[in-house]
């Protein structure tokens, strides 16, 4: 093998990447465009929550409850019913997501030693933006009646929680780093393109004529692809922690190293399922159902991966599954290559053993 044609494939292959506007977009631009426009789409934090208040007690400290919940703006009291056939049409209506009523003796329960007990009605047409709405309100319904068994010196076990590396638990924090994964096989895409757009457009045939080795060009390729892919990693590393201030706590070299581990992987792949097709539409069809499709739903990026083992089996065999786990972990644990040394060596692996049948299955001849 020369390494001089080697080199020369891909410095023929950055000018393509550089002077076709298609090209670049789609390797180095694309997954920073996608990580802004898709982390907003799959972002499931809710902003604000309109509030119905039933106020069968009014009383002082049933006032002093509500102002509580609507302290900081993110509870909102859009309305004020005094009978339970009220709320219906709030809710058919779109004026409230919850409604709050608290009963006769809410006070005197709450002094006393029986529960003071507040009854919170939900719109469930949407399933996530209430289960949402009810963690808000126990969480703040928690911090107040801790507060008020301090203020009446009442003894009694409690439950605190904290979570770690994403305080606030919002979905955005997570949802980035994960969505890097998905995203970032963009390059991999535009390879698999490049690969079957020369035999597409009749271009390949003059390769036969060079005599440029199979393994020389496939390695040009990749090597260009592979640096201009880590462009796009910087890109969208920018997007995430300037754009949605995602906490980086890692080491960002380290952070590049595992990038590039991620990279050959899908590399590796697309490579393999380029030597099996011979038009772009066929590849970018494939591309998009093994690595993009799959990845939002079985790699653990919303979800987590299921407990099936042919599920199970499906998403360990996707590189997204692997490079999700890293992203958050070096994103938001601060953990480096050490730590992450199984997912690393499972993308490196995968990478080496699709490249070689790639290299092996490739033949410098019309098909």
């Amino acid at each position: 093998m020369s390494i001089r044609r080697l080199l020369a494939v891909a410095r023929k292959e950055f000018h393509h990447i550089t002077r076709d506007a298609r090209t670049f977009f789609l390797v180095t631009v694309a997954p920073a465009f996608l990580l802004l426009t898709l982390s907003y789409i799959f972002s499931f934090d809710i902003s604000r929550i309109d509030v119905a208040v039933r106020d069968l007690d009014r009383t002082p400290l049933s006032r002093a409850f509500l102002a509580s919940l609507a302290a900081d703006g993110d509870v909102l009291i859009v309305a004020r019913v005094q009978r339970e056939e009220e709320i219906a049409p709030l809710f058919t209506r779109d004026i409230a997501d919850v409604a709050l009523t608290i009963p006769h003796g809410f006070a005197d329960a709450a002094r006393g030693d029986s529960p003071a007990e507040v009854l919170c009605v939900v719109d469930g047409a949407d399933a996530i933006a209430a289960s949402q709405a009810i963690g808000l309100l126990e969480s703040r319904t928690s911090a107040w009646t801790t507060g008020l068994r301090a203020a009446y010196t009442i003894d009694s076990f409690d439950v605190s929680s904290r979570a770690w590396y994403n305080e606030s638990l919002k979905s955005l924090i997570s949802m980035v780093p994960g969505m890097m994964a998905v995203i970032l096989c963009m390059p991999a895409l535009a390879l698999a393109l490049a690969l079957t757009r020369e035999v597409e457009t009749g271009s390949f045939e003059n390769l036969i004529a060079t005599p440029t080795r199979g393994t020389e060009y496939l390695l040009g390729k990749l090597l260009a692809y592979e640096i201009s892919g880590m462009a796009s990693v910087i890109l969208a590393w920018l997007v995430a922690t300037l754009w949605f201030r995602v906490p980086f706590r890692g080491d960002f070299f380290s952070f590049l190293l595992l990038a590039a581990d991620y990279m050959i992987a899908s590399m590796g792949i697309s490579m393999v399922i380029a030597n099996f097709v011979r038009n772009q539409q066929t590849a970018m069809f494939l591309i998009l159902m093994i690595f993009f499709v799959p990845s939002f739903f079985i790699a653990g990026l919303i979800t987590p991966i299921g407990d099936e083992p042919i599920t199970r089996a499906f998403a360990l065999g996707l590189p997204t599954t692997h490079f999700i786990t890293i992203c958050r972990s070096v994103f938001l644990k601060g953990l480096g290559p050490i730590a992450l040394w199984k997912p690393a060596l499972t993308l490196l692996g995968t990478g080496l053993v699709s490249q070689i049948i790639s290299l092996l299955l490739f033949k410098k001849k019309l098909r």
